[in-house]
């Protein structure tokens, strides 16, 4: 059981550690060569270099303070639209799907390259901090979060593993243990754990770092930054490691924030600097490596000499602190105000679920429930999952196909009627209207019905581009009213 003390210093020693990381690592962001730090190489006056790995989270502590502590990933995607501010890469392909009409995990995964990049497990360590010791709670913070810019790719693999192994900091010290509850609730066959394997499998066999890093590029590189050559060294040049996957950097630079992590044998000054001289995106593997060792050794561990040079303020960059209060007055502006905010959060979590699990481990045989691509809606009584089995998008003439699966989550059976509204021309598959059965939640096998529907539009001489839905779920002799928004959009193929 955690005391307030020992959980104030852990959650003050992740928030220092991560803005350390972030500003030891800015100058050399996203170049791919061997650094050679061994401190901050820039004046900094007493202040940190604002940090997107940091700016998110402080919008997700906003959120949870005004909307309270059971965030669905629509919540969290409409002040992802509104407070947001730059369109890089993922987080702009999301910006512009989810202006589209198209809810997470959607959001994610059309049109977004980038699904397999390194913006979601950067802000994993507000979901760790409000579950601590609860790794279950904190994976499903993390894939709410991660599916609205990285949907079913292994961006959002990686944010859940860093989540659920910074939760389980909390309560347990041993890297290597630390780094099994990790993999355990990411599929075995994913990038995300195969760089992580690797890694450990170096360390275990007494691989040098700098090696260790090569024979990590060899295997899961993406480009270097968008194929510029110029942000690759010579030495990787020759050696045959500046070509890869446009936007497909998580896997690697997981790999190597657990090599930092591994090699840097509980030793701050080591952990950071190993894993910013492997290069890559070195301000979000330093800022992550850096709050999980705050999370486990508490601020007490982090020398004083990485606090001064930075103090303990903070620099939002990417957020619309216009619309945030009086001129971004709502942001926590101090790492001392962060840690009582999030402290405050924490102790609703803990009040209203139960304690943690006994075992921080994770049952593999949910995860293909888990991770299949769906528009989730939570209902009192129900819980209602839409799949585009053909997607999103449809050419002129094509069917849609989905599935929807109604998820009974009270202990009294239902009949449901569905009924479907369509704008016009468009003929709903097996019938537009129909009853379906779901047992008692949780006592029975049967407390979920699963049902394929397609969606023919009659006439495409002119193709809406644009075409919404709505599915109404009603329960026999009971006044629940679910309506479920579907969109379809019409593209050129």
């Amino acid at each position: 059981m955690l005391s307030k003390q020992e959980y104030r210093n852990k959650v003050l020693g992740c928030w220092l550690g991560k803005n350390i990381g972030g500003t030891l690592g800015a100058p050399m962001e996203w170049r791919r060569q061997v650094n050679n730090v061994t401190f901050y190489t820039q004046e900094l006056g007493g202040n940190p270099l604002p940090n997107d790995d940091l700016d998110i989270q402080l919008l997700w502590l906003i959120m949870l303070e005004e909307k309270g502590i059971n965030p669905d990933s629509a919540l969290m995607a409409e002040y992802w639209q509104h407070f947001v501010a730059p369109y890089w890469a993922e987080y702009g392909n999301a910006k512009v799907n989810l202006q589209a009409g198209i809810k997470p995990p959607y959001s994610g995964i059309r049109n977004n390259p980038y699904k397999d990049s390194c913006g979601a497990f950067i802000r994993s360590e507000i979901w760790a901090c409000i579950a601590p010791g609860n790794p279950h709670l904190a994976a499903k913070y993390a894939y709410d979060d991660a599916s609205i810019d990285h949907g079913d790719g292994e961006g959002m693999y990686a944010e859940i593993f860093c989540a659920t192994m910074q939760s389980a900091a909390f309560v347990e010290k041993d890297p290597k243990t630390l780094i099994n509850i990790g993999l355990s609730y990411i599929p075995e066959d994913c990038a995300i754990a195969g760089a992580v394997r690797l890694a450990v499998e170096l360390y275990e066999k007494k691989v040098p770092w700098l090696d260790a890093r090569y024979k990590m590029l060899e295997a899961y590189r993406g480009s270097c930054f968008f194929g510029y050559l110029d942000m690759c060294s010579q030495d990787d040049i020759a050696r045959g490691l500046a070509d890869g996957k446009m936007g497909y950097d998580a896997p690697s630079n997981i790999g190597i924030l657990v090599i930092g992590l591994l090699y840097g044998e509980g030793d701050f000054d080591k952990s950071l600097c190993i894993t910013i001289n492997c290069g890559e995106d070195t301000d979000c593997t330093g800022a992550t490596v850096g709050a999980l060792f705050g999370i486990i050794h508490g601020a007490d561990a982090i020398p004083e000499k990485w606090i001064t040079p930075i103090g303990r303020g903070i620099k939002t960059g990417c957020l619309n602190s216009g619309d945030l209060g009086y001129f971004g007055d709502q942001l926590p502006q101090t790492i001392d105000e962060l840690t009582d905010r999030t402290e405050r959060i924490y102790e609703k979590v803990t009040a209203m679920n139960a304690a943690p699990p006994e075992c921080l481990y994770y049952d593999k045989h949910s995860l293909p429930q888990v991770f299949a691509p769906a528009s989730r809606h939570s209902f009192p009584m129900f819980d209602i999952n839409v799949e585009y089995l053909t997607g999103a998008n449809r050419a002129p003439g094509e069917s849609a196909k989905l599935r929807i699966t109604i998820k009974n989550k009270y202990r009294i059976q239902a009949s449901l009627s569905i009924n479907w509204y369509t704008p016009d021309g468009w003929q709903v598959g097996p019938a537009p209207a129909l009853k379906a059965y779901v047992g008692q939640g949780h006592w029975t096998n049967d407390n979920s019905v699963t049902l394929d529907f397609s969606l023919t539009e009659l006439d495409y001489a002119a193709p809406n581009p644009s075409n919404r839905f709505v599915m109404e779920i009603t329960v026999d002799g009971r006044a629940t009213v679910m309506l479920v928004p579907v969109l379809l959009l019409t593209e050129c193929r």
